[in-house]
């Protein structure tokens, strides 16, 4: 029926010709209303239109639905317009007093139909009227009807968030951003370290949800700052429609990020790989960045550049900070950039100091390009590492041999490995080194002058050229921005592992200071600049419970790979096993057996020896907590008990797991309990780690942490003198930890602090503007050598 829509209108046009043709005398004069072919004209062309997007096999929609509607409105006024000038021009014509010309009838009809009406030129006969009065009855019926559905997609698009346009494509690069639901947090995180990186600055960033774009997101895709950078896209990674609207398939890379506050979590990881699975089927060739929660998932996005578990990331932060304290400091400030001007508020010393070197960042450079490290080639790794630090205030923390057939990143070689020209340096400072400009003085220092004030001298020349520097986006050609050299490590470190898997018999007990103990071990060709590693940590007074089991000759120790049931898909480290598990009524804290009576918290041998970790159920991500506590890069005397207090009873597989590893225990219990606290031995306790208390929903993001906090405080006023190690959600929390009302010296820092956050932005943004400015000036200058050149 379609078809024969507009039948009456071809017939009318085509009727009066058809009709001359019979008896021309008469009928050649018959009017023919040729102008009325402009609504066939628009019929064509709303079918030419979806023809040629069938033909191109365009996804519909909401940008395409949108330009057609528009131009669907324009055409339709367009024709409106044309038969209405058409029309009473015509009908004018039979006037013996006011004849309209074209031009008068173009202006009669724009007067009236945006409702103006002058009354210099009106129509005087009746037939002009009403022939006016139905084309604006026509007008006020169809125009407003186009502009509801216009202004309907309009809606619906700005709720979805638009589309990345192939012009767009075109222009620049982009990368998308894939999760169920982003908070306004980790949206500005992500864009500050992203952006942060001065190659990146010219990039698209495009956000896609399945969530609307709520209140929070609209203020950061209008501010000045992102505008023009950032695009939000309401779609779903499973889709291939919402894939190609935010053209995956030209994207520099991609990266899947998770809503830790969505329940559970072992469902939000099944999403984020089914989303993978899409974007990796629609779009082989676009790198992906991928973050889960559990790191068994990690097996199935393999083929991912780079995959980041949260619980592996985070239970071995907890567990190294227990055996290094100030760990997770160190590493929270090399991965958050930081420009070293946050001490410069500060009325302390250690406060500048602290704040300054917050700024340091761990980039590489070969050896042989480096204006650094270039002179110790030949040289050992310890006395390059040292002497770099005081000469130019930058730490060269590890070496990559890439002549290697077997490369692997290795960390403080040691003063075995000599430095080659083919080495990769890996170091800390401020700023890589190639935009700093050291003076020639700084290499050769002054014999009057200290190693103090060289190094001083030439972190302050850093600093300065940190805020001077242009060059800062001509890097390395052969470097990418997505990836990295340590990308591929871990296969190679893990291949190098399988030489000791065998354990290591400990059966005999040496009196001999512990850092001077070592374990017989296979040579290892590849291995021989590699210097013997110190297997004990920091700890002043070695396990008194270890000592006494081995001195009693109850236990007998090995060295070797852990059970591999507790997380699949991990590098399997050596660390301290039992030689056969325990039986699990040994397992459980606070309750004596026959086979261990000790395993009470009132036993003195445990007396600042302890490290309870509070969780609320079992989990793979506890393996990444128990295996550097028990790493046999630790001395066997350096152990310490470990006490994991569950608020639900765990798995049998579970328990049949840790009992293989030496004096690692369970109970259950709850942190809210002084009781189960006290059982534990909270108050033998030299770390008590606890890990996030989940809440239910609550109707502010900044709340989750609450009962962390209260419970955190309540435990420290009880027992001062424990060491408490807690994850919090929020980072603006951490404020609240040692919060005291009436500490003014603390207060005072915070009021610092801001002040100094407000002073760094502006001053960030003066620093964008010279930028630009500079750059806008030097294409000005380029531009115009070009055009001299050309004119002469």
């Amino acid at each position: 029926m379609a078809s024969y829509r507009y039948t009456w209108l071809e017939c009318l046009c085509c009727l009066p010709i058809i009709v001359s043709i019979f008896y021309p005398p008469l009928l050649q004069h018959v009017f023919i209303p040729q102008f009325l072919n402009c609504w066939l004209a628009l019929t064509s062309l709303r079918r030419l239109l979806n023809d040629l997007h069938l033909a191109k096999q365009r996804f519909q929609t909401m940008s395409v639905t949108l330009s057609q509607q528009s131009w669907f409105l324009i055409a339709t006024l367009g024709c409106l317009i044309f038969t209405t000038i058409c029309g009473i021009q015509h009908i004018q014509r039979g006037s013996h007093e006011k004849q309209l010309n074209m031009f008068e009838a173009v202006y009669f009809v724009i007067v009236t139909l945006s409702t103006v009406g002058y009354g210099d030129i009106s129509p005087d006969i009746w037939l002009g009227q009403l022939f006016m009065l139905l084309m604006i009855c026509v007008a006020f019926s169809f125009i407003p009807r186009q502009l509801e559905e216009i202004g309907s997609t309009w809606s619906q698009r700005k709720k979805m968030g638009g589309d990345y346009s192939k012009r767009a494509a075109s222009r620049g690069k982009h990368v998308v951003v894939i999760g169920s639901e982003f908070s306004t947090d980790s949206v500005m995180n992500f864009l500050h370290e992203f952006y942060e990186h001065p190659r990146l600055e010219d990039f698209t960033v495009v956000f896609m949800s399945s969530e609307e774009l709520d209140n929070n997101m609209q203020f950061i895709l209008k501010d000045p700052k992102w505008a023009n950078r950032v695009l939000y896209i309401r779609g779903s990674a499973l889709k291939d429609i919402d894939l190609k609207r935010c053209r995956i398939n030209e994207a520099e890379a991609c990266f899947f990020l998770v809503n830790k506050k969505n329940e559970p979590l072992e469902k939000t990881d099944q999403h984020t790989v089914l989303r993978s699975w899409a974007v990796k089927d629609f779009a082989p060739n676009c790198a992906q960045y991928i973050q889960l929660v559990k790191a068994s998932n990690k097996i199935h996005v393999k083929f991912a550049e780079h995959v980041v578990s949260e619980d592996e990331f985070k239970f071995a932060l907890l567990a190294n900070n227990c055996l290094y304290p100030g760990l997770s400091t160190l590493v929270t400030l090399l991965l958050h950039t930081s420009r070293g001007q946050e001490g410069t508020w500060a009325t302390e010393t250690w406060q500048r100091i602290y704040g300054c070197h917050s700024g340091n960042e761990i980039y590489h450079i070969l050896l042989g390009r480096s204006a650094f490290f270039r002179e110790y080639e030949g040289k050992k790794f310890t006395f390059a590492s040292v002497d770099a630090h005081q000469k130019y205030g930058v730490s060269l923390i590890g070496v990559l041999d890439n002549t290697s057939p077997e490369a692997h990143l290795q960390l403080n070689p040691g003063p075995d490995h000599i430095l080659k020209a083919s080495d990769y340096c890996f170091y800390m400072s401020l700023t890589r080194e190639e935009n700093i400009k050291v003076s020639p003085t700084a290499k050769q220092p002054d014999s009057k002058s200290t190693v103090s004030e060289i190094r001083n001298k030439n972190i302050d020349m850093i600093v300065k050229w940190m805020k001077e520097h242009e060059k800062e986006h001509e890097e390395v050609e052969d470097e990418s921005v997505f990836s990295t050299i340590t990308s591929n490590i871990g296969s190679t470190l893990a291949e190098n592992l399988k030489e000791g898997l065998e354990g290591i018999a400990l059966l005999k007990h040496s009196n001999e200071n512990p850092r001077q103990q070592s374990l017989p071990r296979k040579p290892n060709p590849c291995k021989e600049n590699l210097e013997t590693f110190d297997r004990v940590h920091n700890a002043t007074v070695p396990s008194k419970i270890v000592q006494h089991m081995i001195d009693l000759g109850q236990e007998s120790f090995t060295i070797g790979p852990p059970p591999s049931t507790l997380n699949m898909g991990t590098r399997r480290t050596l660390c301290h096993l039992h030689k056969d598990p325990r039986l699990l009524c040994c397992l459980e804290w606070g309750k004596a057996c026959q086979h261990c009576p000790y395993k009470v918290a009132s036993d003195r041998r445990w007396d600042g020896q302890l490290v309870i970790l509070s969780v609320r159920r079992s989990c793979s991500g506890l393996y990444n907590f128990i295996i550097p506590l028990r790493s046999n890069y630790l001395s066997q005397l350096s152990l310490m008990p470990l006490i994991i207090m569950f608020e639900e009873p765990p798995t049998r597989f579970f328990l049949e797991t840790i009992a293989h590893f030496p004096l690692v225990f369970w109970m259950q219990g709850t942190l809210t309990s002084i009781d189960d606290l006290l059982v534990a031995g909270v108050n033998k306790a030299m770390h008590l780690v606890i890990g996030h208390i989940e809440t239910g929903s609550t109707g502010e993001e900044n709340l989750s942490d609450a009962e962390t906090i209260v419970t955190v405080q309540k435990i420290s006023r009880m027992f001062p003198h424990v060491n408490i190690i807690t994850e919090v959600t929020e980072a603006s929390n951490m404020r609240f930890m040692h919060f005291k009302a009436k500490d003014t010296y603390m207060l005072q820092i915070r009021q610092l602090e801001k002040v100094q956050t407000v002073e760094v932005i502006i001053s960030q943004l003066s620093e964008q503007c010279d930028l630009k400015l500079k750059k806008l000036s030097n294409t000005k200058e380029n531009t115009k050598t070009t055009n001299e050149h050309a004119t002469n």
